[in-house]
């Protein structure tokens, strides 16, 4: 990410969750401040940018990944979780949504990034929610632990991450850190998605893929840990953590996508994960895929 500017990929995450409100009446996730979130640039390019029929796997999976996302919150909320981290938040609109009574949300991102969410919030005349603290932090030049407690955040508390569309643009050292963190902290989950390397991809979408790394490294944003299933689990495995669930896009559109007339070609993609750290008292014994808790 280049210095002081904000992150282009959140913007484009952002955009693609306002179009599946206008395209698919959000009927796998529901976010009423989605389009709200945008500038006027975006809104001008939004409806251009929802008709591109190349644009609809990447919108249905950041649609699904937040749907599983704040599934999996909820039931940590129903066991007694109180706190909830969202790791580069760019412009998630959890917070204000939040229909949990005493829950508290602490929003981490890239100090520009998050300057610029606080100015589109003031725009849109949005105002910040009380239980919303935000905590400018550099993944990649500071520590996600000092960060969160200079603002109040306790580590002696059970709490819930969710960590979407960052991890590639991660270390794996960085990635090992958090995970680590993490599962340092009581009862804590996480769940987060990851990509699979270019070469488990047909020719024809690696070459794509190709293109769009390329474009994302121009912007300041190069992709730097992708992973296979194994990879992941042995990642989280040696950091304290498990994966209680790993939904591939096949996965994926077996659970959110039955109302949507939409066929999944072939099986490499991205990938949402739920994992929680092994101190857990109800940990699983090892991964799964089919896991529906």
């Amino acid at each position: 990410m280049r210095s002081g500017e904000p992150s282009h990929t959140a913007r484009g995450a952002a955009a693609h969750r306002a179009a599946h409100q206008r395209l698919e009446g959000g009927v796998i996730f529901t976010d009423r401040f989605a389009e709200r979130m945008l500038d006027a640039e975006a809104l001008t390019r939004l409806d251009a940018f929802a008709a591109d029929p190349t644009q609809r796997p990447m919108r249905l999976f950041i649609a699904a990944r937040s749907r599983f996302s704040e599934d999996s919150l909820a039931a940590c909320v129903a066991g007694g979780t109180r706190q909830v981290v969202v790791l580069g938040a760019g412009l998630d609109t959890f917070a204000l949504r939040n229909p949990h009574a005493g829950v508290r949300v602490f929003e981490v991102d890239y100090p520009a990034t998050q300057d610029w969410k606080r100015q589109r919030l003031a725009q849109a005349d949005i105002a910040v929610p009380p239980w919303l603290t935000f905590a400018p932090v550099d993944f990649e030049r500071q520590s996600l632990a000092d960060g969160l407690m200079a603002v109040g955040f306790d580590r002696t508390q059970s709490t819930f991450f969710q960590w979407l569309g960052v991890s590639m643009y991660l270390s794996r050292e960085t990635l090992a850190a958090t995970f680590g963190f993490i599962a340092g902290l009581p009862d804590s989950e996480v769940v987060f998605d990851y990509g699979e390397p270019l070469e488990n991809f047909p020719e024809d979408r690696r070459a794509q893929l190709t293109v769009l790394a390329e474009r994302t490294a121009r912007a300041g944003e190069p992709w730097l840990s992708l992973f296979d299933r194994a990879g992941i689990a042995a990642l989280l495995q040696d950091n304290g953590m498990a994966v209680v669930e790993d939904l591939g896009a096949a996965e994926l559109a077996a659970r959110f996508y039955a109302s949507i007339p939409y066929q999944v070609e072939g099986i490499a993609g991205p990938h949402v994960v739920r994992a929680r750290s092994c101190a857990n008292r109800d940990m699983v014994s090892g991964p799964s895929h089919t896991d529906r808790s």
